[in-house]
């Protein structure tokens, strides 16, 4: 059992650097077992602090130390698991050490190590570390001069900034160096070094500076990075457009791996990333593959401003970098795709991952005050609900005083590490206004629950529109204070028509009405005919909104409303109050029938877009059911939600298979949005139509999934072969593997096919794959798409009521734990929930928690969300 317990560092102990590196000479002497890195550091005391010289170093083995060129012995340093310090030093000096690595035994992939024969770096967050002493903090900015040699068959070697010199050297031996002219942090240092190929391109700036372009990746794959490449044109010129930030540096580059932890990082010139979301082409990549590469590709390039030219003072900032970054590329995937299918799918990301994570144990602020292991605060509260709350601030002071905002902290902090609260200031500034209770939603973690309840008076011809909030307590935030939450309200008519109303002597079609306290009034006028409210367009606050609309209401709203999000919201409540009617043993089947006669009339509008449609067409999930059921039940839930899905199918076979067929694919595959969608739509219909078995369904999905032309259509007809069940899918799922073995990343999307199955046979199923050859519990792609998606994305068979899932669940997370923590630390989250489920289900998962705890050599990243998901944790 562990003894020992962390210590959590914590905001209020934040001091300055007692150091700073002004500059860095780091030299590389590559080799797979025994790869040495020597370092001098340039350094200076900052401030009149006496202490002594404390630098990070973990999994070093020290060859030698000198300052100012003195060898130093062994009374002159210490050294222990954690850090060299060095006790006596001047006021500026320099420190040069030399340190042994051994990247192929490497299997935390943090550090240098090795991938597909490959050496590869990743520094955020405490990585640097692990590759030679240094204070590995984001607030120590430096400027970088790079030293690689290597063997040639490292045919490649990168790393951040301009080539400035580069040759051979005598035993088949040859180098490079690279200099960076931007001081940066060292998380944002990179290296890479093996056989690659590339694909190039070029751009011209809006200044008329030409930029090389250049994606390297795994030998013959460069064709599939050719989307990437146009992705990351376009997002150049969109920061241009948008934002005025041009590209900087004359290269910059993206290298593809196979082993990585997170899905990309933006290092500083030379972005690594996940081979998954990089790599495309039509026969082996979804619409979803591309869509996340072209997100993802903007994000990372930028924060080549927000976050490399301007970083984090400290960790607990993370969410300046991350929740900036994510509402920039959001932004620009509205431009790309359609804003209004966009901030549906923005919004199902948010309440899958965020509202869970709010409503558990691992609930925590947008910027934490304290932590374990940072690695644990790559959340969807630091990203997903940090994007919202910065989409919440350009609402309240508008567009145009928000572009001056953002340069004004783009000019202010260019080159310096900050934090939020001086982010903030810039936007206080910038519009005139006081927005220190706007901080809040900064500070305090938790999902508000917004009531609105209208009174219409005919005679007056007035709304009076009551609002109130709360927040439920959150582990160590008992108490809540009222946010700033921006209502974006419409009113239409009975008959689905727009209402004009008044507010403040003015005439208007729309309002942002701002609850600032616990409860307001806020009374429109000139309001003709009894309203329907449409309120919280385009999810203008991450809220849970409670209304006191009927059910008629949100049919007008589901078929008018000129709002799109909320057309689809008004869909999703009516589909979710059916469901969990029929979970409790309350069944409306007049309500479902006039729902699927609802749904009918919406898939016959001919002016709607195909990728709305299939967004509409699909029901609430069953994750996102068991957040509002109280206690969750999910074997009641998907019992309930499969008896809706086959009502539909049934209901709207003809539209169904009309859908299905009207939208088969026609010429040369597409990526753009208008193609995506239609395919989109296509496989919706039949996977609803999959909800009602019949043979001439499963005839329908094989032939769908033979015929399909492109991943997307393959893997939905594959799906729909899985819910219908039975040899075909069998059948197809052997031809599919059979097809892919050879491609890492579509095998990936077999294992997670299968972890999805419902069919009550699915936990052996993946118990079995665990034993695949063509598994990998080393590689996190393949954990993630086997072990993740069975926990996270199918609880009907997760949440067996014997516990076996949990078990194995369990299971998986000490195995990782043993090489991998960081990874280890992301399989704990589907437990943490235990508080919600039946006492019978929740007691089992409290039971594997218990279980991890009391293991001995537990990591700090698990031991830190166990015993937060067992609330035996200090305050987050």
């Amino acid at each position: 059992m562990r003894t020992e317990t962390p210590q959590p560092i914590r905001l209020s102990d934040y001091r300055p650097p007692a150091f700073l590196v002004e500059e860095v000479a780091l030299e590389f002497d590559l080799s797979p077992n025994a790869t040495r890195v020597k370092a001098k550091l340039t350094i200076r005391r900052n401030g009149e602090h006496r202490e002594p010289l404390k630098l990070n170093g973990e999994r070093l083995k020290l060859v030698s130390v000198a300052l100012d060129g003195r060898p130093l012995g062994d009374g002159e340093r210490q050294i222990d698991a954690e850090f060299l310090t060095v006790p006596s030093v001047p006021n500026a000096f320099s420190l040069e050490t030399e340190v042994e690595i051994d990247p192929e035994a490497n299997k935390a992939l943090e550090g240098l190590y090795m991938s597909a024969g490959r050496f590869c770096t990743q520094c955020e967050a405490e990585g640097f570390r692990k590759i030679t002493y240094w204070p590995d903090r984001p607030d120590v900015l430096s400027r970088f001069t790079v030293r690689i040699e290597a063997d040639k068959t490292f045919q490649r070697l990168l790393s951040n900034g301009n080539l400035i010199e580069a040759g051979e050297r005598p035993g088949g031996r040859h180098y490079a160096v690279w200099k960076d002219p931007f001081p940066k942090p060292c998380y944002l240092f990179a290296l890479v070094a093996g056989e690659l190929d590339v694909l190039e391109d070029k751009l011209t700036t809006m200044s008329g500076r030409i930029v090389e372009l250049r994606i390297y990746v795994d030998p013959g794959m460069a064709p599939r990075a050719a989307y990437a490449m146009d992705a990351l044109k376009r997002a150049m010129k969109w920061d241009e457009e948008t934002f005025g930030r041009e590209y900087d540096l004359d290269l910059f580059m993206i290298v593809a791996v196979r082993d990585f932890n997170f899905g990309a990082m933006e290092n500083k010139g030379l972005n690594i990333f996940n081979s998954s979301l990089l790599l495309a082409d039509p026969e082996t990549a979804t619409d979803m593959d591309y869509e996340r590469i072209e997100s993802v590709v903007a994000h990372e390039y930028f924060h080549n401003w927000t976050g490399d030219r301007i970083t984090c003072r400290d960790w607990f900032q993370l969410c300046l970098k991350e929740g900036l970054t994510v509402f920039r590329d959001q932004s620009f995937s509205a431009d790309q795709r359609g804003h209004a299918v966009q901030r549906i799918k923005d919004v199902k990301a948010l309440r899958a991952r965020q509202f869970a994570e709010d409503q558990g144990p691992l609930s925590h602020p947008v910027r934490p005050s304290s932590y374990l292991k940072i690695d644990n605060f790559y959340t969807a509260t630091i990203y997903e609900k940090g994007a919202e709350v910065i989409r919440m601030l350009r609402t309240l002071i508008g567009p145009e005083l928000f572009r001056k905002g953002m340069d004004l902290y783009f000019e202010r902090w260019d080159g310096h590490a900050t934090t939020v609260e001086e982010f903030i200031r810039c936007f206080a500034e910038a519009s005139g206004r006081d927005l220190s209770p706007f901080f809040a939603w900064y500070e305090q973690a938790g999902t508000p629950r917004v009531s609105l309840a209208s009174r219409y008076d005919a005679a007056a011809r007035t709304l009076e529109l009551e609002l109130a909030q709360e927040t439920a307590p959150t582990p160590g935030q008992p108490t809540k204070q009222p946010l700033s939450v921006p209502l974006r309200i419409g009113l239409l008519d009975q008959d689905g028509r727009a209402l004009a109303f008044g507010r403040d002597g003015e005439a208007l079609d729309e309002t942002v009405v701002v609850l600032d306290g616990a409860r307001a009034k806020v009374t429109l006028d000139s309001v003709e005919r009894p309203p329907v409210v449409s309120a919280l367009r385009g999810f203008s606050a991450p809220v849970v909104l409670e209304t006191d609309a009927e059910p008629k209401d949100r049919y007008v709203l589901l078929a008018a409303d000129p709002d799109l999000f909320n057309r689809w919201e008004a869909g999703q409540a009516l589909a979710r109050e059916l469901i969990l009617a029929r979970a409790a043993g309350k069944a409306d089947e007049v309500g479902e029938e006039r729902f699927a006669e609802a749904m009918g009339r919406a898939l016959s509008d001919q002016a709607a877009d195909p990728a709305f449609k299939a967004l509409l067409l699909a029901l609430p999930s069953e994750p996102d059911l068991a957040l509002v059921m109280s206690p969750a039940d999910p074997g009641a839930i998907h019992e309930a939600r499969e008896a809706l899905r086959t009502r539909l199918a049934a209901h709207l076979a003809e539209s169904l298979r009309r859908l299905h067929t009207g939208f088969q694919e026609a010429g040369e595959f597409s990526p753009d949005a208008a193609a995506a969608g239609r395919r989109a739509l296509r496989n919706a219909a039949l996977d609803m139509l999959a909800a009602n078995p019949t043979a001439q369904t499963a005839e329908l999905a094989l032939g769908h999934y033979r015929g399909a032309g492109n991943m997307t259509d393959a893997i939905g007809g594959l799906t729909a072969l899985m819910l219908i069940g039975g040899p075909e899918f069998e059948i197809a799922l052997a031809e599919f593997y059979e097809r892919w073995r050879a491609e890492p990343l579509v095998i990936d999307k077999w294992f997670a096919l299968q972890a999805r199955d419902p069919d009550e046979g699915a936990l052996g199923r993946v118990i079995g794959l665990t034993a695949h050859p063509a598994f990998d519990s080393k590689n996190p792609n393949r954990l993630r798409a086997l072990v993740s998606t069975f926990a996270n994305f199918n609880p009907v068979r997760f949440h067996d009521p014997s516990g076996a899932g949990y078990r194995f669940l369990a299971d998986q997370i000490l195995a990782t734990d043993a090489f991998n923590p960081m990874i280890a630390a992301r399989l704990v989250d589907p437990l943490g929930g235990w508080r919600r489920y039946r006492p019978e289900l929740g007691a089992l998962m409290k039971a594997e928690l218990q279980r991890i705890l009391e293991t001995e050599g537990l990591s700090k990243n698990v031991f830190e969300l166990v015993s937060r998901a067992l609330g035996e944790a200090a305050e987050a």
